[in-house]
């Protein structure tokens, strides 16, 4: 990381332990949507942090970016989540947008326009090829009808980027993405989930039949999955960032409990089991964080990075989940009580295997392409 960009990711750490982190018990306990942080991210310059500065974007590029992520997850993963939704928003108006829609829409963003991205319906979520939303072309507008699940943000966010199909019998390649208002007369937003974790990230269920101008479609008609895909590449990026932040988190609290922790007149780390536990968490880790590296290495040379973004996802994911649960461990009783945050950590990692992309999805993405590609780049 250049010595010149250092001071960003500083000044976000800073944001992080002192705000972020004192407030993340009390939004899971209560369930408090995590925006009354959204001005001072916005004055951080995160709300653009993805966009280049043409943009009113911060232009600090893929490392740093994922380090941002990282530095917010490690203390609060319900904001990171807010923001990365909010990437995907914006990253699919900046990869499928008109240069006109990326003028008047990416500065706002940048600014703190919060952005969602609708793609998972209730019956399509691992494959969106099978969504039933339509986009029905009436002249000058189109009519979109249809429904989508567990959308981030929705209920909060100016701009929801919704996929529909213009196309229906042509399969991913007749997908059409739309830039919609939240304020649009027929976009109906339920209530919030109630999720395992993440509870200051709210996520909405969807239902609309609505006109919106052609103006508002992405792109070229039938360009949507395409878009989305490149934006889900990306997205794997922070989601991997996200684990690498909640796993760091984790083993620092870990490697405290284990020295400070007495156990028969000693401390608890002079336990082999327990050094050999924590030794298993760092070299988890650093695996975890070698393969982001190499994956937002190749994004930022422009080249096609699907399988190392499927790899990274994959195995700082998984790995999250397997930290926070030893991480707990280390902590005996009190890692199972709320007192402590090892169990909301654990909470929150969880859905990381999940969302933009189940690990299994991320195991056929990498064989498919090795077996189209060869095993070696």
């Amino acid at each position: 990381m250049s010595t010149e960009l250092d001071p960003i990711i500083a000044e976000v750490r800073r944001f992080a332990e002192n705000t972020l982190w004192p407030a993340a018990t009390r939004h899971d306990e209560e369930g408090l949507w995590v925006g009354a942080h959204l001005p001072t991210l916005s004055a951080l310059g995160l709300m653009g942090a993805n966009l280049p500065a043409d943009f009113g974007g911060a232009g600090i590029g893929p490392h740093l970016l994922a380090e941002v992520v990282a530095a917010v997850a490690s203390a609060c993963p319900a904001t990171a989540s807010m923001l990365t939704a909010h990437y995907l928003a914006t990253d699919a108006i900046l990869l499928g947008g008109t240069p006109e829609q990326r003028e008047d829409l990416l500065p706002r963003m940048a600014a703190g326009a919060l952005g969602a991205f609708a793609l998972t319906e209730p019956e399509a979520g691992s494959n969106p090829q099978d969504m039933t939303s339509r986009a029905e072309r009436k002249g000058a507008a189109y009519r979109l009808k249809g429904a989508k699940q567990f959308i981030s943000n929705a209920g909060r966010a100016e701009i929801i980027v919704l996929f529909a199909k213009t196309d229906p019998e042509a399969g991913s390649r007749g997908i059409s993405a739309f830039a919609v208002p939240r304020a649009t007369p027929g976009l109906d937003i339920g209530p919030p989930e109630r999720t395992m974790g993440l509870k200051g990230a709210h996520v909405f269920p969807l239902a609309f039949d609505m006109e919106v101008p052609s103006a508002s479609r992405l792109g070229d008609e039938g360009s949507g999955f395409k878009t989305a895909m490149r934006v889900l590449d990306n997205g794997r990026l922070e989601v991997a960032a996200m684990a690498i932040g909640i796993a760091r988190r984790a083993l620092a609290l870990a490697t405290h409990w284990a020295k400070a922790r007495q156990v028969g007149g000693r401390p608890l780390a002079d336990n082999q089991g327990i050094q050999w536990m924590l030794a298993n968490m760092v070299a988890d880790l650093a695996a975890a964080e070698a393969l982001s590296r190499e994956a937002t290495a190749r994004r930022a040379t422009d080249s096609r990075f699907s399988r190392e973004s499927a790899i990274a996802k994959l195995v700082a994911s998984e790995m999250a989940g397997r930290v926070t649960d030893q991480a707990l461990q280390i902590h005996g009783g009190y890692g199972y009580t709320r007192d402590l945050a090892l169990e909301r950590l654990a909470r929150d990692a969880r859905i990381l295997r999940i969302y933009e992309g189940a690990s299994e999805i991320q195991r056929t993405i990498i064989a498919r392409d090795i077996l189209a590609n060869g095993i070696s780049r």
